[in-house]
Formats: C-alpha cells, sequence, structure tokens
C-alpha cells in the first residue's frame, strides 16, 4: 500500500472516497496527514465533477487521536503559532457534503474530525471518545464545541470530563451518528448514501448544507427574523402570486420562476 497518509478513490462517479492511512499508528492525526487531507479537501471542493466526499479510515480505527510523539515537546507559544488549526479550517470551510464511514476507534481528534463531518456511519465495533483529560489536556480541535452541540451540556461535560469512550450504538442514541451498520458494510452504506446525495441539485445541496450548518449557529430569534425576512421577500415574486391565486381558484399552479 501507498505511504501517502491520505488515499483518493476515483472511480465512484460524482463520490470521491478519502482514506486515512496510517495504520501502524491507527491513523494518528500528524501534521503532515492533516496537511495533506487539507490540501485533498481543498482540491476536490473546487473540482466540479465532485458532489460528495466520503472519509474513512482502516477496519481498526478510523483515527485514535492526535500524533502525541509531535506534540509532547510543545509550549503554550509554539501550539499558539501552529498552523495546525488552518488544515482543520479547511475542513470546516468544505461546502460540499462530507461523509464519515468511522470503523473502530476515533479517539481524541479522530472523533473530533467525525464531528466535522456532515453525516456519520459507524460500524458496530466503532468506538468514541475524547480521552485529552487523560494525558492533561483538553479537546483543542473543536471537540468541546461541537459535542456540546451535538449532545448537549450535561453529556458533554461527563465525556470530556472523565475521558470514557462510548460504542457505536451509545452514540446513534446520542445523535452522534446517522447509523450503525455491519463493519464489513460501512463503507459501501457511506457510499450508497452519498451517491444518492449526489444526484440531487448540487447547488441547492450546498445551499442546504450551508444553512443546516448556520442553525448550529445562529440564535433563535436571528434565525427567526432572518427567515421572516425571507419569507416577505418572495411576496415580491410573480410565483408567490400565482400560487396563491391557483389556490384559491382550485387550479394547479404554472410556475415561471420569476
Amino acid at each position: 500500500m501507498s505511504d501517502e497518509p491520505v488515499l483518493l478513490e476515483e472511480d465512484h462517479g460524482a463520490v470521491r472516497l478519502l482514506r486515512l492511512n496510517r495504520p501502524r499508528v491507527l491513523n494518528a492525526l500528524s501534521g503532515e496527514l492533516m496537511e495533506v487531507l487539507s490540501r485533498r479537501l481543498t482540491a476536490l471542493d473546487q473540482d466540479e465533477q465532485v458532489r460528495v466526499v466520503v472519509l474513512t479510515g482502516s477496519d481498526r480505527a478510523f483515527a485514535a487521536g492526535a500524533d502525541i510523539q509531535e506534540l509532547k515537546d510543545n509550549t503554550a507559544v509554539s501550539m499558539l503559532a501552529s498552523k495546525q488549526i488552518n488544515r482543520w479550517e479547511a475542513i470546516r470551510q468544505f461546502t460540499k457534503p462530507l461523509i464519515a464511514a468511522v470503523s473502530g476507534w476515533a479517539l481524541g481528534g479522530g472523533m473530533e474530525l467525525v464531528m466535522a463531518c456532515d453525516m456519520v456511519i459507524a460500524a458496530d465495533n466503532a468506538q468514541f471518545g475524547q480521552p485529552e483529560i487523560k494525558i492533561g489536556v483538553m479537546p483543542g480541535a473543536g471537540g468541546t464545541q461541537r459535542l456540546t452541540k451535538a449532545v448537549g451540556k450535561a453529556r458533554a461535560m461527563e465525556l470530556v470530563l472523565t475521558g470514557r469512550t462510548i460504542s457505536a450504538d451509545e452514540a446513534y442514541a446520542m445523535g452522534l451518528v446517522n447509523r450503525v451498520v455491519a463493519r464489513e458494510q460501512v463503507v459501501e452504506r457511506a457510499l450508497e448514501l452519498a451517491r444518492t446525495i449526489a444526484e440531487m441539485p448540487p447547488v441547492a445541496v450546498r445551499l442546504a448544507k450551508e444553512s443546516v450548518l448556520t442553525a448550529l449557529d445562529t440564535p433563535l430569534e436571528i434565525g427567526l427574523r432572518h427567515e421572516r425576512r425571507l419569507f416577505s421577500l418572495l411576496f415580491a415574486s410573480d410565483d408567490q402570486k400565482e400560487g396563491m391565486a391557483a389556490f384559491l381558484e382550485k387550479r394547479p399552479p404554472h410556475f415561471e420562476g420569476h
């Protein structure tokens, strides 16, 4: 197998499969791996032929966390000056649907990488956790933020402060994953979901993803005001007039997109 830390498979139509490839260290997220992943996602985002991306690891581990060998001698200053956050920004800014296919361990940065994806298909052997507290630190790539938004304060606090791992079934019950499947089916089921989405209108898919993500970060009152403005603006359209007239006249509407 190639020594490339992130492999790209292109034989899936409008879907691409990225595979983390450091099996000897359970796909630990080294700086090199994150840099290659960042570059690949940026290129795929710009490729008009690509509509959805699936991200996976190995049967034994999606990613078992950060590369501690790289981190252990850092200082506060060197961590603040690190470009590592820029690599995570490429994932956050990826505009197309990103689906994680998770088998085995997804711990620390691995779990944070899972949560940075838009949807998650988990194998029945998947194990999730934020064990950073056990080595004297805390999640630093979005773990305290995304986990709290996904499962609520009490559950996030327990997982972050105890470092305990949870099974795929428990992650599903918490709403962290979309579905749990047999280990041997996890990649194919993720690809099936990706192909379904890839058949939808690409621009609508991108904007729908953006809208859902915006809902996570927008207070309800602001979101409602934004929604009301958009609703009101539609009354400037011919289609609104036609739609309501057709409803009142009990006839099919004829929309022209104006």
